[in-house]
């Protein structure tokens, strides 16, 4: 059994490092980014991204589900939105005097939440259920989502007009919020020439289908997890809620809520997800310590005292792996 594992592993990991590269055909500079929305993907999470405005977050989402043959839908969130607009409606027709369902763009397999936190909480909480339920409700019909069915919202950080910021309970939904920055000067020299160069506009062609990504997230369960590193994850976690059980007495006063259970899960998750991008049939605390700053970053809240002295989550994740014992 582990010899098959292994060699699935290996073969699935040529095929994400294809994908990668189709991908990278259109995109510049956002390795990182694109690595980690893969690692959503496999591990069947949902993704935040927080960035400014034009540094390919559209770009990337559609680009990976043309490179997937998969159904890429984009919604642009607006403050006058209702959960309709997302999910779908009941449409009257009058010469008959029945109802039709009309399904939403929730209805596919990679959905861009462009700025999420611009609409009202009722349209917000109409895409968190389908993100956690997988299915959709209209009327008195119930519709299953397809498979896989992948939500990368993004968030503008440096606005706040207009917004309508997420709760934590909802953050907690998403698997991973990954932060955006920049690209490099070189990178943006390259991307000036690819974007706006004498030639056409390079496209992604289908590499990957997604049947293989089902696969995958099979394969995915059976990485081994040693029940120390089971319990590294959780002590990360718990170090979170409780600093000072766990050591960290100067953190006590920059927390006002530590991550959940969901936390310990996600953790787990991904790192598998890591583990199998690396070709590996087993993960390490490595795999955690390296995705715990993409699944904690949202679900630690920062106390009032934390921002009056300029300290961030990623701050206090940081310190939590810094002095939480590896295994």
């Amino acid at each position: 059994m582990s010899d098959r594992l292994g060699d699935d592993v290996s073969r699935l990991q040529g095929r994400f490092t294809t994908l990668k590269a189709e991908v990278g055909k259109v995109l510049v500079g956002q390795d990182e980014m694109l690595h980690r929305l893969l690692l959503g993907l496999i591990a069947g999470g949902h993704v935040l991204l927080e960035g400014v405005p034009g540094l390919a977050k559209t770009l990337v989402v559609r680009t990976l589900a043309e490179a997937l043959d998969g159904t890429f839908r984009r919604i642009q969130f607006t403050p006058d939105m209702l959960p309709g607009d997302v999910v779908g409606t009941q449409v009257f027709n009058p010469r008959e005097g029945t109802y039709a369902v009309k399904q939403g763009p929730v209805f596919g397999n990679l959905i861009l939440a462009d700025e999420i936190n611009r609409a009202p909480a009722k349209v917000q909480s109409a895409l968190l259920e389908a993100m956690q339920e997988r299915q959709v409700t209209i009327g008195d019909q119930t519709f299953r989502l397809p498979e896989p069915f992948l939500v990368m919202a993004t968030q503008n950080p440096i606005e706040q007009e207009g917004t309508y910021p997420l709760p934590e309970a909802q953050l907690d939904r998403f698997m991973m919020k990954i932060k955006v920055g920049y690209p490099s000067r070189e990178d943006e020299v390259r991307i000036i020439d690819r974007m706006a160069g004498a030639g056409s506009e390079p496209a992604a062609t289908r590499v990957m289908t997604l049947d293989e990504v089902l696969a995958a997230r099979d394969v995915v369960r059976q990485v081994f997890v040693d029940d120390k590193v089971k319990r590294y994850a959780v002590d990360l976690v718990a170090a979170t809620r409780d600093p000072k059980a766990a050591g960290l007495p100067q953190l006590a006063a920059l927390i006002d809520n530590g991550a959940s259970v969901r936390g310990s899960i996600a953790l787990i998750k991904v790192a598998k997800a890591h583990a199998l991008l690396a070709g590996r049939s087993y993960i390490s605390p490595h795999d955690v310590k390296t995705v715990a700053h993409d699944v904690l970053r949202h679900r630690v809240l920062p106390s009032y005292e934390a921002e009056a002295q300029g300290k961030t989550a990623d701050h206090i994740v940081e310190q939590v792996l810094e002095n939480v014992p590896v295994p």
